[in-house]
């Protein structure tokens, strides 16, 4: 289950153009958190 949320969060992040760190800012969290949850 992890593995799918961690690749769902990479690929619509991708799929919309955004960087981590852009995501992270939107978030309010931080890149290596976001990092961390694409990893897995």
């Amino acid at each position: 289950m992890d593995i799918m949320v961690s690749e769902n969060l990479k690929t619509f992040r991708r799929e919309r153009g955004n960087t981590q760190e852009e995501l992270s800012n939107h978030l309010g969290i931080s890149v290596q958190a976001v990092s961390k949850w694409e990893r897995g």
